[in-house]
C-alpha cells in the first residue's frame, strides 16, 4: 500500500492587508497566484492561493485576508515559518531585493550543511525564510518578476515551536503521518514523509518561548498531502481511533479535506492531491477569474462587488 501521507500539501495563513498580500507574494516573491477563490465559511472573505506553476503540492500557501485584522503573535503551539528554497548561487540577488523593497530580514545564517537561511516577514508579520541550496532539484516558478535562474522553486520546510516533547508534535508525525526524524540540530528536529525539499517538518523545543496567538500574520493550519480518498478514509480513521476528534471529509473543490487538532494545539489538515487547481480553469490562465464553489455561485454579483479588485 502507498504511504498514507507523502508529504506538505499547503500551509494556510491569515493576512490583513488583501492588496499589499497580492503585490508582496506575487510581484515581489514571484510566487503565481493559482486560484482566487472565497473562503468556505466565510465567502465574503478571499482565499487566495500562491504556489508554483501548477500549484503543486509542497509550494502552495494560501491566505484569508481579512481586512485590518488585528497582528497575532508568533510563539509556541504555532506553525511560525514557512520557508522557500532558492538556488545557492541567487542568495546576493535576493539580499539586494529585499533592501530595494524594504523588507524586514535578518542577515544569512548556515542551519543544516548546505543550506544557508535567510529570515524575512511578510506586512502582517508573517514568519518566512528563504534557504539557498542546491540540494532541491525543482525548476523555478515562473515570474514577469523574477529572473528565471533566480526564481524560488517552491517550500523547503516549515517550522513549528513547541514547549517541550511532553506536547507530543512528534509523536502524530511519526505515528499517525508516517514522518521518520531525519536530521537534528540542538533544539531542531527535522522530520519528513519523504527526504525532499519541500516536505521538511522542522520542530523546534524551546520552553521559555511564549504562546502563540491567532491573527494576521499568523499560519492557520498545516495540509498534508494525501494520494486520493481511499487513503483519507484509512487515514480519516486511524486518526478517530487516536482520539484527535478528526472532522468529518469536507469537500474543498479542488482536494477533500480532514481537520484535527495535534496536541500541542496546531491544526492540521490532511488534503488529497486532486483533482487539482486546473479543473475549473486553464492552466495557463490559473487565479486570472473569481472561482466560486457551487453552492456560492448564485450569490457571484453579490460577493464580486463585496471583494477588492486585487
Amino acid at each position: 500500500m502507498n504511504k498514507l501521507i507523502t508529504g506538505i500539501h499547503h500551509v494556510t495563513a491569515i493576512a490583513g492587508h488583501t492588496k499589499e498580500n497580492f503585490r508582496f507574494y506575487n510581484e515581489i516573491l514571484g510566487l503565481r497566484l493559482v486560484k482566487k477563490t472565497v473562503n468556505f465559511e466565510a465567502p465574503e472573505v478571499y482565499h487566495l492561493y500562491y504556489g508554483d506553476h501548477a500549484g503543486n503540492p509542497g509550494s502552495i500557501l494560501t491566505f484569508f485576508p481579512y481586512e485590518g485584522l488585528a497582528k497575532g503573535r508568533h510563539g509556541n503551539g504555532m506553525l511560525n515559518t514557512t520557508t522557500f528554497s532558492a538556488p545557492s548561487s541567487s542568495l546576493d540577488f535576493w539580499l539586494n531585493r529585499l533592501e530595494k523593497y524594504k523588507v524586514l530580514h535578518k542577515m544569512p545564517q548556515e542551519r543544516f550543511p548546505g543550506e544557508v537561511v535567510v529570515y524575512l516577514e511578510d506586512i502582517d508579520g508573517l514568519g518566512l525564510e528563504l534557504v539557498f541550496t542546491d540540494q532541491d532539484k525543482r525548476s523555478g516558478i515562473p515570474s514577469a518578476f523574477i529572473p528565471e535562474e533566480h526564481a524560488l522553486k517552491g517550500f523547503f520546510n516549515v517550522e513549528i515551536w513547541q514547549a517541550g516533547f511532553e506536547q507530543t508534535t512528534t509523536g502524530i508525525l511519526t505515528g499517525l503521518l508516517n514522518h521518520q526524524l531525519i536530521a537534528e540540530k540542538g533544539n531542531r528536529f527535522r522530520y519528513a514523509a519523504q527526504d525532499t525539499p519541500g516536505n521538511y517538518i522542522d520542530i523546534i523545543f524551546a520552553a521559555g518561548n511564549q504562546t502563540g496567538r491567532s491573527g494576521s500574520g499568523t499560519v492557520h493550519h498545516l495540509a498534508f498531502a494525501t494520494p486520493d480518498r481511499d487513503s483519507q478514509l484509512i487515514l480519516l480513521d486511524k486518526v478517530a481511533h487516536s482520539n484527535l476528534n478528526p472532522s468529518p471529509v469536507r469537500e474543498r473543490k479542488y482536494f477533500s479535506s480532514i481537520y484535527f487538532r495535534e496536541p500541542g494545539g496546531i491544526l492540521f489538515e490532511v488534503a488529497t492531491a486532486g483533482p487539482g487547481f486546473a479543473m475549473d480553469e486553464p492552466l495557463e490562465s490559473l487565479g486570472q477569474s473569481l472561482q466560486l464553489p457551487e453552492q456560492f455561485e448564485p450569490r457571484r454579483a453579490e460577493l464580486e462587488k463585496l471583494l477588492m479588485p486585487l
